[in-house]
């Protein structure tokens, strides 16, 4: 694993340099949730195994930096999985408000995001996200495109967001380039 993390090291460096971006990769995913200990066992089911931090922002910046004009405090859990510190799931709860998002239900709709992982096994995996509060579960799909095919579902979480889950070998989120020949739909490469 060690050398699998060097070697993504040494080409986000080489990338960045070549391109100028600066840019790492997704470190985290910030989830504002209505029960933080609830989805923590839900997120703990996925697999989140590691805890990288949790605690109590207090400091008024933690507030201004959501752009909330008032200064609240709010509990906060930083899940991971073992490994380098990306990809990680913040679980901030903040009080209940008039302007809360109602929890959804159902397929996806325009304006909102999925979180996307790739699960080594659905059979495991499946009845301990629903034990642990899944809010829509259907049934998986075969998804085909290209060579690929392998079983796939979008569920949601516990607080309604969005999870699609893809049944493969997770160290597949090392392959560092397409994996099947395609034209861009907008002639931009």
């Amino acid at each position: 694993m060690n050398n699998l993390i060097a070697a993504q090291k040494e080409l986000t460096m080489k990338n960045n340099q070549a391109n100028g971006a600066g840019l790492s990769a997704l470190i985290r995913s910030t989830l504002f949730v209505r029960n933080r200990k609830r989805a923590k066992l839900f997120y703990r089911a996925l697999g989140f195994s590691q805890l990288y931090f949790e605690g109590v922002l207090e400091h008024p910046s933690a507030s201004a930096v959501l752009g909330l004009t008032d200064v609240i405090s709010y509990p906060v859990s930083i899940l991971k999985t073992p490994g380098p510190n990306v990809g990680m799931l913040g679980l901030f709860e903040l009080p209940e408000s008039d302007n809360a998002v109602p929890s959804r239900t159902g397929p996806a709709a325009v304006g909102e995001s999925a979180l996307v992982f790739y699960v080594r096994d659905f059979d495991s995996v499946l009845p301990r996200l629903k034990a642990a509060g899944a809010t829509w579960l259907p049934a998986t799909t075969t998804f085909e495109l290209g060579h690929f095919k392998h079983r796939e579902i979008c569920l949601r979480d516990c607080d309604g967001f969005l999870v699609n889950l893809i049944e493969r070998q997770p160290e597949d989120q090392f392959l560092t380039g397409p994996e099947l020949d395609f034209t861009p739909l907008d002639n931009e490469v």
